[in-house]
């Protein structure tokens, strides 16, 4: 109402994935905190093409040439279908331009890019915290595993990501629920990798999973800022998204 005073102890700007999580921890702090988000509201089971299989949609799932027009920068990346155009931003009204290329995924929405992620989670190891010291590239970053091993424990526990401890190095374990189950060809293609090529695994992969007395296939990716925050490679795991499952992973 005009001339109504709000006050709030914190405004978190954007909903995405890194936002939704501020305002969770600032929220059970005991923060009055305040969401802005640019974007319309995506409630739940606001997901039109969710249910639909691929002879339900025009072009299989595909998008149209007039609709591939619509996304010159975003669709460089693969990711972009008939599934799931609607959760991402129209390059062409919202104009991108390029000294170099620039392959930025945007999404105007509450969830922000949650709703359109790869949903695959694996923690990063030191081979990747020393790899910039190590390779004389950028600025070293000034954290490592140890320092930030906590963190992932910390959220993994919270959304729950269905994982296989294994002992990898450079896959570190985590606080993972049961691994999606391989099936009999999966099995046999595991042994007779491990056996011929030491050292090479194939592993489930890391899912974020919508229950956490359930298993059900839905993969989570971890991204992370360039920038070298502390917690960003631990606060992108906390939001679904909307691709089809994939469940082995060969490293």
């Amino acid at each position: 109402m005009r001339g109504q005073t709000n006050r709030f102890d914190a405004i978190v700007v954007g909903s995405g994935i890194s936002g939704g999580w501020a305002a969770k921890e600032l929220c059970e702090k005991g923060l009055k905190t305040l969401i802005l988000e640019r974007g319309r509201e995506v409630k739940h089971g606001d997901y039109p093409t969710a249910q639909k299989d691929s002879w339900d949609m025009t072009y299989k799932g595909r998008l149209s040439q007039a609709d591939r027009s619509k996304f010159p920068v975003q669709n460089r990346a693969g990711f972009v279908n008939d599934y799931n155009q609607h959760f991402y931003v129209d390059d062409i009204e919202n104009r991108c331009d390029e000294t170099s290329q620039f392959d930025w995924i945007r999404g105007y929405q509450t969830g922000g890019r949650s709703l359109i992620w790869g949903r695959q989670c694996y923690r990063w190891s030191d081979l990747d915290y020393n790899a910039n010291a190590k390779e004389g590239i950028g600025i070293d970053w000034p954290i490592r595993y140890k320092d930030i091993e906590p963190w992932y424990d910390y959220v993994e526990k919270f959304v729950g990501v269905s994982g296989d401890n294994r002992g990898i190095p450079h896959l570190p374990d985590g606080q993972f629920l049961p691994p999606m189950e391989l099936n009999c060809l999966e099995k046999h293609v595991q042994k007779s990798i491990e056996t011929n090529f030491p050292g090479r695994y194939m592993t489930s992969a890391g899912l974020l999973i919508s229950h956490k007395q359930s298993i059900v296939g839905v993969l989570v990716s971890l991204e992370t800022d360039a920038t070298g925050v502390v917690l960003t490679a631990v606060i992108l795991v906390v939001l679904l998204q909307l691709f089809r499952p994939l469940k082995i992973l060969v490293i």
